[in-house]
């Protein structure tokens, strides 16, 4: 009878821990359908079968041996997932700097990344520990402590998350909910115990009976009052789109660098023989050159032309872009090696769609690349770009869309000089259909201007004023690329037709050494079933027409080089989830054990929710004190001081300048700090100094000052650190605020 009676518990234990197992492949499937491929899915297959199944296999093990033990295990797991992703994903890398980056950026990665997201080592290492450590929590509270109900309740948040982190990006997951809720009704029924039988007198019978009865009528009443209170906002949330986590974290972004790269067309014209990259002989083309395009460039605000883009993180397979009717397509191999480029954009041959060598980062509307980590000399990646040529035939009867889907490619900024708007009426006048605007613009290009690779950078209404109508004598009516692209767009949109400005470097299709001397910038016009036609308004002539002779304007003034102030930046938001309370009902094992088989798995989550805002942390501050320009690293640091006070109850206001705040945060300093010595506290005259630069002379930063403002910004926060408590100390350490403050 009593082997029976163990046979019958173990039976239980068995059913309830693979309805577990199952509900967290469950959780994995729902996640997977934003994945390619089934590597995700059977990753937390694996994670739930290690770690239910480890439980399981030690019931009778004490439950303070069961969690270092299934760390361990989740150790080694951990890095075998890693190290599959990896060899799936053809990354070199070394296991130790592939297990840091991962545990670092995982969480950032898996929620920039693009969908469908390629499994890779930094977007796999969340969900297979999470998918791990519900597995465990649910199995030492199901089938050591017998508290099935608690024990469902790590799974399900493990089930909730996969659908928030999905949010709108898939279908809906109808089947993959109703077999969850199968398993958690099978989980409980195989956990009921039978009721034990009494005699109708007996005390002891109807007062359990009573009891019972009790109990249920409660929880109906329960159940009732939740449908009538939570039924009805729950019925109208049924139809509506689900929240995107994206949203509250920034994708990759690039540098100030590269945030307008037309205006580098000028500097590089000044060094042509200065090499920039080397590329292979191209596997198909259909000339003897093959144009790189490095950025695209659509937002313009009468100041500068700037990329606009939103980069996701991408695997070695990028999304196909829409193929347009009667167009010609020719797959292009070729492999790139970088030298003199610098900044974050690759070059590639329009329009990608495989990448090998790099980590990059896509923008699915304009068909670029980036590199987050930056261009570095000697790196080297191939890519394969499927390039489509439109049947120039049909241009003459295309014509271009209008409305809002391309009202971003119509914007211009306010208070356009009267001269270009004069000039974009009379290219206008007469042409009616979109192509013959366009060529009339090409044209007048071509036949007034000349190039000249000294000309003076800048592509503002100012700017362009004077390259279009000022006095030859006094320097006008020369330019680069980057004037003759800029006027091209301006005019085109002036007229009516969506345009863009494009960044690249003529390649030698043979393969070859690309120097500063190929890199050009050229217009682009949307039309009507053909997509974005390159033009070309460059001199045909060394001699060009005066522009007085077809068109008189009035009078330009020299222009004078434009500034733009340092983009703010934002950091990741991040939050904690609510805690779940159960009281114990009578006949199951005694509070202490369900306290003592949870709690190494409670340790094990707060020890690494603390280490993983610890890494955030680092990573942010790194960041912010290390990469971009000067004055990025500059506004980091500033950051970084505000970020400090605050963590020590003396936020700074925001009307405060520079000064004033480090003079206000050693008034406060008193308040922060008992019995401070504020002459001890390190200097912050450098930062000061260095924010006061960016503010009013954007551009004007060293490496130096920016570094120097860093080291004094480290310095004083450790300072103010290391004169609180000890468990003041802690908390500033693991404090989650300075990943969502802004």
């Amino acid at each position: 009878m009593v082997s029976m009676a163990r046979a019958a518990k173990w039976v239980r234990a068995a059913v309830v821990s693979v309805a577990l197992a199952g509900m967290i492949v469950l959780a994995g499937v729902v996640l997977g359908r934003i994945f390619a491929g089934a590597l995700l899915v059977e990753l937390m297959a694996g994670a739930a079968v290690g770690s239910v199944g480890l439980s399981l296999a030690c019931r009778r093990v004490p439950n303070w041996v069961v969690a270092p033990l299934s760390a361990v295990l989740l150790a080694g797991y951990a890095v075998l997932a890693l190290r599959v992703a990896a060899n799936q994903a053809d990354i070199p890398d070394s296991m130790a700097a592939i297990v840091r980056d991962s545990v670092q950026n995982g969480i950032p990665r898996l929620l920039t990344a693009m969908i469908p997201v390629e499994p890779t080592p930094d977007t796999i290492v969340v969900p297979v520990i999470t998918a791990w450590l519900a597995g465990l929590a649910g199995a030492e509270i199901a089938v050591r402590a017998g508290r099935v109900l608690l024990g469902l309740l790590p799974v399900a948040a493990l089930y909730g998350g996969a659908l928030y982190v999905v949010g709108p990006n898939a279908n809906t997951a109808g089947t993959p909910t109703i077999a969850f809720a199968a398993l958690a009704v099978v989980a409980l029924a195989a956990s009921a115990r039978p009721a034990q039988r009494a005699d109708a007198g007996d005390a002891v019978g109807e007062a359990v009976r009573a009891r019972a009865f009790a109990s249920a009528a409660a929880g109906l009443a329960a159940v009732l009052v939740l449908i009538v209170a939570v039924g009805p906002w729950i019925g109208g949330r049924v139809g509506t789109t689900p929240v995107d986590p994206r949203q509250y974290v920034e994708p990759p972004q690039v540098d100030s660098l590269d945030e307008s790269p037309l205006n580098r067309i000028s500097g590089w014209a000044l060094t042509p023989k200065e090499p920039l990259l080397k590329v292979s002989r191209a596997s198909a083309s259909p000339g003897k050159r093959l144009r790189l395009r490095l950025a695209v460039l659509p937002d313009y605000d009468g100041v500068t032309w700037r990329v606009g883009a939103t980069y996701r993180n991408a695997g070695r397979v990028l999304p196909s872009q829409p193929r347009m009717p009667d167009t010609q397509l020719t797959e292009v191999r070729q492999d790139v090696i970088i030298d003199g480029l610098t900044g974050r954009l690759l070059p590639v041959v329009p329009t990608p769609t495989g990448v090998r060598g790099a980590r990059v980062a896509f923008d699915a509307s304009t068909g670029t690349l980036i590199r987050p980590e930056g261009l570095t000399a000697g790196l080297r990646y191939s890519v394969t770009s499927e390039l489509q040529t439109p049947d120039l035939n049909v241009l003459p009867a295309a014509d271009s869309p209008s409305g809002d889907a391309v009202a971003r490619y119509l914007a211009v900024g306010a208070d356009v000089p009267d001269g270009i708007q004069r000039l974009a009426d009379q290219l206008a006048d007469g042409n009616g259909a979109a192509f013959d605007r366009a060529v009339a613009i090409e044209e007048f290009l071509a036949e007034h201007y000349r190039k000249v690779a000294d000309a003076p950078s800048g592509h503002s209404y100012l700017n362009l004023n004077f390259f279009l109508f000022g006095p030859r004598e006094r320097g006008g009516q020369v330019g680069t690329s980057e004037q003759f692209a800029a006027s091209f767009a301006l005019l085109a949109r002036l007229t009516g037709l969506p345009s863009r400005v494009v960044v690249g470097f003529d390649a030698p299709a043979a393969g070859g050494i690309v120097t500063a001397a190929s890199a050009l910038a050229w217009p682009e016009v949307l039309f009507d079933g053909l997509g974005w036609v390159a033009f070309d308004p460059m001199p045909k002539s060394k001699n060009p027409r005066p522009v007085e002779e077809d068109f008189t304007p009035k009078p330009s003034k020299p222009p004078t080089p434009p500034s733009e102030p340092p983009a703010p930046s934002d950091t990741p938001s991040s939050s904690g989830p609510p805690a779940v309370l159960a009281a114990p009902h009578k006949g199951g094992p005694p509070a202490v054990v369900v306290a003592g088989g949870a709690s190494g798995t409670v340790l094990l989550a707060l020890v690494a929710a603390a280490g993983t805002i610890v890494a955030m942390r680092r990573s942010l501050r790194r960041r912010r004190l290390t990469a971009g320009s000067p004055d990025d690293r500059i506004t980091g640091a500033w950051s970084e001081f505000r970020d400090a006070l605050r963590l020590a109850g003396q936020p700074v206001p925001a009307h405060l300048a520079a000064t004033e705040a480090a003079a206000y945060a050693g008034k406060r300093l008193r308040k922060a700090v008992p019995d401070p010595d504020p002459d001890e506290m390190p200097p912050l005259d450098e930062l000061v100094a260095g924010i006061n630069t960016v503010g009013f002379a954007p551009g004007a930063a060293d490496d130096a000052q920016a570094l120097r403002a860093g080291e004094q910004v480290v310095a004083y926060a450790e300072e103010l650190r290391s004169r609180r408590s000890w468990w003041r100390r802690l908390w500033w350490s693991v404090h989650p605020g300075p990943l969502r403050w802004r």
